[in-house]
């Protein structure tokens, strides 16, 4: 039956993003959104938090809410430029850059490399055809961020 396949392939990744997501819980003790983030501003050296929201796919609420986060595990730094006072940077810590280095890959990673391995015709299709699943969910209204990650994207 197609509809069963089909069901149980849509369970499997929901699934695996839970189950990555909890495996990054456990060895590191954030969420993939708040990992993700750490990973823009290590690659960036300082960035400011429109930028990260930009970069990272989700509002600037949402950045700031995940900055904060990093920021009270010591893993980020906030500080004023000094040229333009209202101008923010957010910068690694010696500390944020060591979980880096120790953290799992996001599942989102091995995705995209998987994905971009792809032939242009077959992203196309596949793309179409989430999409087209999206909408048989009646998902299409949904807000959501380009992270793979169970729940609130800026969630505790």
């Amino acid at each position: 039956n197609r509809t069963q396949t089909c069901l149980i392939a849509l369970r499997r990744i929901l699934r695996a993003t839970e189950l990555n997501a909890r495996m990054l819980a456990r060895e590191t003790g954030l969420t993939t959104p708040q990992l993700i983030v750490l990973e823009i501003v290590a690659a960036a050296g300082r960035i400011t938090p429109k930028d990260i929201s930009g970069r990272a796919g989700v509002g600037q609420a949402t950045a700031s809410s995940l900055v904060d986060k990093l920021e009270a595990r010591e893993l980020v730094t906030r500080t004023r430029s000094e040229k333009d006072r209202r101008i923010v940077w957010v910068a690694a810590t010696d500390a944020g850059r060591e979980m880096l280095e120790s953290a799992p890959d996001p599942l989102q990673h091995t995705f995209s490399q998987h994905f971009e391995s792809l032939a242009d015709w077959e992203q196309a299709m596949l793309v179409a055809a989430l999409e087209r699943i999206g909408g048989m969910l009646n998902a299409g209204a949904i807000d959501a961020s380009p992270l793979l990650d169970v729940g609130a994207v800026d969630r505790k």
